[in-house]
């Protein structure tokens, strides 16, 4: 995402649904000097942990907001480029976000945006999903309902961000591998990313749950090393575009 942008010094990078702020800080550097990083996430909690992890790291050149995306605060052309990762599906109204980043970059400016490519191809992600189904522990999920994969059509993608009034330049796919030193370390990060595990876990018995984690770590058995690490394939999908 970030050699897509082409950051340059002096520039202001404007990063939506930021989360901690990983992907926006790799972009700093390239902005310095002169430049400016405005780091914001809809959670306060997200922004919070995105100003603790600059502290440790020492960055500097970023201000951080709470913003949500649907709804920018910024003036009109107030950024020379945006960068959005694994957050404009996770918008309610993903319309306005993307109307929202055209009117907040200057005319030529760059957006880069990544979402999730279809479930089939991340299994990291969806298995617990998916052995849900399996075991009739929950119904089919709503395809236009907020979640990872409400762009994974590439096509549905582009006419949400040419909405907007963005011109699209092009779309790739990026392969990626999911790296657990264990299925526990898998499971536990999943406790810690996913909404509709964590909201389902809730709901079930300590015995539903064991059946969960079971079926889930057979879906994924085929990445699973003789040292018990797991390597899991992905894919994401990145849309360049410009304002």
């Amino acid at each position: 995402m970030i050699e897509l942008l082409d950051p340059r010094p002096g520039q202001r990078v404007l990063e939506l649904a930021a989360g901690p702020g990983e992907v926006g800080f790799l972009a700093l550097p390239r902005l310095l000097p002169g430049g400016e990083l405005v780091s914001t996430d809809v959670a306060p909690e997200m922004v919070d942990a995105a100003r603790r992890r600059a502290q440790v790291l020492g960055v500097e050149g970023v201000t951080f907001a709470v913003e949500d995306a649907a709804a920018l605060s910024f003036e009109d052309d107030f950024a020379d480029a945006v960068l959005c990762r694994f957050g404009i599906m996770l918008v309610p109204d993903m319309d306005a976000a993307a109307r929202e980043m055209s009117r907040v970059t200057r005319p030529g400016g760059r957006v880069v945006l990544a979402v999730w490519a279809s479930t089939r191809v991340n299994p990291w992600i969806t298995s617990t999903g998916r052995a849900a189904l399996e075991l009739g522990l929950t119904e089919p999920p709503d395809p236009d309902a907020v979640g990872p994969f409400r762009l994974a059509d590439p096509d549905r993608l582009r006419a949400v961000v040419a909405s907007g009034g963005l011109s699209i330049d092009h779309v790739e796919e990026v392969e990626i591998t999911w790296v657990a030193g264990s299925l526990d370390e898998w499971w536990e990060t999943t406790l810690d990313t996913s909404r509709m595990l964590t909201l389902l876990l809730r709901d079930l018995t300590s015995e539903q749950i064991d059946a969960l984690r079971r079926r889930a770590e057979a879906l994924l058995a085929e990445y699973v090393a003789a040292d018990g690490s797991v390597s899991v394939p992905g894919v994401a999908r990145i849309l360049v575009a410009t304002a």
